[in-house]
């Protein structure tokens, strides 16, 4: 018997941690307040695979849900603490073998503030407001066609 690897990352109001076993059958996942526990046959060998976790944070163990797919399994963890960040899936901060953080999917949400937002409408409009081509600079006669580069052959007319 052998844990799954798996891949997770934090939401604002869940956890996903994805179980990479391809062609899994007899999946069962356990929902607890505080733990979570998935176990299923897969791989080519129908290897018995088993994971059980210490969460980091309560969940609401009555929302979370999983999915079975081909490649894998999808588990939903709903937090029962919506908005609250969690910077590690396990209560310890040993690091487990199995799991790795899906880079592809995290987003650092809890930096995304309403005064962060202003900040970016405020940038926008200093962006609007800075003018159009009128405000450029002379830039010494580039457009004149008589300049002195020697590259610069007239190109002829398209037909």
């Amino acid at each position: 018997m052998h844990p799954a690897t798996a891949k997770w990352y934090d939401k604002r109001d869940s956890v996903i941690i994805e179980f990479c076993i391809a062609d899994s059958k007899d999946v069962k996942v356990n929902f607890d307040k505080t733990k979570f526990a998935f176990s299923c046959l897969g791989g080519a060998d129908n290897e018995k695979h088993e994971n059980e976790v210490e969460l980091f944070e309560a969940i609401d163990e009555n929302e979370s849900k999983h999915k079975r797919t081909d490649r894998s399994v999808l588990c939903y963890l709903r937090k029962a603490q919506p908005g609250k960040a969690w910077p590690r899936l396990t209560k310890d901060k040993t690091k487990l073998s199995w799991l790795s953080v899906d880079f592809n999917n995290w987003k650092d949400w809890e930096d995304d503030s309403e005064e962060e937002m202003g900040n970016f409408d405020q940038f926008s409009d200093m962006m609007n407001n800075m003018g159009g081509e009128e405000d450029l600079p002379d830039l010494d006669g580039a457009d004149d066609d008589d300049s002195a580069d020697s590259d610069d052959e007239k190109m002829p007319d398209l037909e």
